[in-house]
């Protein structure tokens, strides 16, 4: 089967799912507090680790396909921060300490920055 297909089709079943989550938490909480994309990062995270600790464990012959669909697909979909936890934790894994802690960090800051200022571009605050 083809890869972009998996992978876009997996892709579109997160994002509904992402999406039906996030409207289904705000009919319980009103709070100002993004809970809804808390409880989606948490969830992706640990069906990333399900994920791939059972493809890893039973080595299926269709094994890639299901990590295109699943892993990279559903659950990029689903969250991103659930591929950003495994990248992570396999730099952890790998005894490469440094590099998972300047990934975070970079990450976190710089994508937060990046955000800023594409917010700054588009209010005119660059000039």
């Amino acid at each position: 089967m083809n890869t972009a297909f998996l992978v876009g089709a997996g892709g579109a079943v997160g994002a509904m799912a992402r999406y039906f989550f996030s409207v289904l938490v705000a009919r319980y909480w009103h709070g100002p507090f993004p809970l809804a994309i808390l409880l989606v990062n948490i969830i992706g995270a640990v069906a990333m680790g399900i994920c791939i600790g059972l493809l890893a464990r039973f080595l299926p012959p269709w094994q890639e396909q299901a990590r295109l669909f699943l892993a990279v697909g559903v659950l990029g979909g689903f969250t991103t921060f659930s591929s950003f936890t495994l990248d992570t934790i396999v730099l952890i894994e790998r005894g490469e300490l440094v590099q998972a802690g300047l990934y975070v960090v970079l990450s976190v800051v710089v994508c937060l920055l990046g955000l800023y200022l594409g917010l700054l571009i588009t209010r005119g605050g660059m000039t």
